[in-house]
């Protein structure tokens, strides 16, 4: 999926929200990355297959 060079993180990679940005939807808070996954502006994501993972805040943020 990516053309870029170097190679951006795949999906599946610990590094995935690395990836570039091809599309920003501001007014719904995410961002459609080159690996095919969502980042979502509270830090959550969904991956290609379908998964979701949480949010990572900082202990004692509500």
């Amino acid at each position: 999926m990516c053309s870029h060079q170097p190679r951006c993180p795949g999906a599946e990679s610990p590094g995935r929200d690395a990836a570039r940005r091809v599309r920003r939807d501001w007014s719904l808070g995410f961002s459609l990355l080159c690996n095919g996954v969502y980042l979502f502006d509270d830090t959550g994501e969904l991956l290609p297959d379908g998964r979701v993972i949480s949010p990572r805040r900082p202990w004692g943020a509500l």
